[in-house]
């Protein structure tokens, strides 16, 4: 099951975005005193006593405004409503209850979701305001007072969120499963890839691009393990996203490569190669994610006895900066290949998720080092003291070192070369972390 889902929301300039940010500890949603700088929805990953949900900030609803930015953003609230849990309604202590505020907690109770009613801008330790007492008017229960600023009076309000959570809100997979997000473009084939899988129409398939608007998950037993694929919309250019159930889609696609530990990426072979396809790979490289480039629809491509090698090395230089992605030829339409892709998703989930003694790798620095000197300016030469594993998926390697500014990004790429070429780490990215040590001990 996909993580439960809180919307913030609540008219402009509440301090939604403010909130959110506390919330998710980092400074994610911009945040200005104008009304209306939160226009898509954002969402990031939030944890509360054992409890994982996903928090969505929204910008403001005006209910009654004719504005085409405002009117477009209260769709984009009213979309993130409608796909919520639970919903967190901001309002503001300082400006008390406004006729908006009733208009919205209207639409609110509409919805028949649970909302948690939040009274913002509480900044003073000690008694409650009385102020506060006000918004019981609303008529949806108990207001919490909180100041989004320094974080008094949210401990309250995430215990009374996380209790209206569903039962089986977590992930009842087993942890031995492997997660793989089919994601791409619209119409690159990802329903028929699944549908080809599951050998039966597990997700509608049609012509029309953008028909998939949820991440739905297929789990496939098979001999040597249990995989779910989780089919996406497809991503779009943020220009070409004008219908308004588009936008919650793409915040799907993003969530589902979130919880994926194999993003295979769908290429139409038809089509080729394309912006909005590095823009989709560019978002798995960057969460650390085991991939894999299918390239679609190759039962319909004019072949000649040399045409895949060529389409491969025109591949290699448009994912050159995933150069360790590997590629696979498909058709989901025959089958052609499909079954290879089970074995191409084991193997880079098991690079992914690689841990290597710190022996092993220092002993593969050694050799680096002593093949290829570390560079050196000014007379100071760079010092590689020795080189551990902090974490997988993805693989994350901290180098000690005597000067961090010495560690040029093409010696890195050489240290990484190495690296893979040793333990064949096919299919994943791979990040360094420098560590440098006082230079008044060097």
């Amino acid at each position: 099951m996909p993580l439960p889902v809180v919307a913030v929301v609540g008219r402009p300039n509440v301090g939604k975005s403010t909130l959110f940010n506390k919330l998710i500890g980092q400074r994610l949603s911009i945040v200005e005193d104008t009304p209306g700088v939160t226009r898509d929805r954002i969402y990031s990953r939030c944890e509360w006593r054992g409890h994982k949900f996903t928090v969505v900030d929204t910008g403001g609803i005006e209910p009654k405004e004719d504005d085409k930015m405002l009117t477009l953003m209260r769709q984009q609230a009213e979309l993130a409503i409608a796909h919520a849990d639970v919903i967190v309604f901001v309002t503001d202590l300082r400006s008390g209850v406004t006729a908006n505020d009733y208009a919205v907690a209207e639409m609110l109770q509409k919805s028949g979701k649970p909302i948690v009613l939040a009274v913002n801008k509480c900044d003073t330790l000690g008694d409650v305001p009385l102020d506060v007492y006000e918004f019981y008017n609303l008529g949806i229960g108990e207001p919490f007072p909180v100041s989004s600023v320094h974080g008094h009076g949210t401990g309250d309000m995430l215990d009374e969120i996380v209790s209206h959570f569903p039962k089986d809100s977590t992930e009842d997979y087993d942890e031995n499963d492997i997660r793989v997000a089919v994601i791409g473009k619209p119409n690159a084939g990802k329903s028929s890839l699944i549908n080809r899988i599951a050998g039966e129409e597990r997700v509608i398939v049609s012509d029309i691009a953008g028909t998939t608007r949820d991440a739905t998950d297929t789990i496939i037993e098979r001999d040597e393990g249990r995989y779910v694929f989780i089919d996406t919309a497809g991503i779009r250019r943020r220009s070409k996203v004008t219908e308004r159930v588009e936008h919650f889609s793409v915040l799907r696609a993003y969530m589902a490569v979130d919880r994926a530990d194999v993003c295979v990426i769908m290429i139409d072979a038809l089509e080729g190669f394309t912006e909005q396809d590095s823009k989709v790979a560019g978002y798995a490289h960057e969460q650390g994610k085991a991939c894999i480039v299918a390239v679609n629809k190759w039962d319909a491509v004019e072949k000649t006895d040399k045409t895949m090698q060529e389409y491969q090395k025109k591949l290699a230089q448009d994912f050159s900066f995933m150069s360790y992605v590997p590629f696979i030829f498909i058709s989901a339409k025959t089958g052609q290949r499909v079954e290879k892709l089970f074995g191409m998703i084991r193997k880079v989930n098991e690079m992914n998720s690689m841990r290597i003694s710190t022996g092993m790798l220092n002993d593969v620095l050694a050799y680096a080092v002593a093949r290829v000197q570390p560079p050196s300016d000014k007379g100071r030469r760079l010092k590689i003291y020795y080189m551990t594993q902090a974490s997988t998926k993805p693989p994350t390697f901290v180098f000690f070192v005597n000067r961090a500014d010495l560690f040029h990004f093409s010696y890195q790429r050489y240290l990484e070369n190495q690296i893979r070429t040793t333990f064949g780490l096919e299919g994943t990215p791979v990040r360094f972390v420098i560590r440098e040590r006082s230079r008044n001990d060097t």
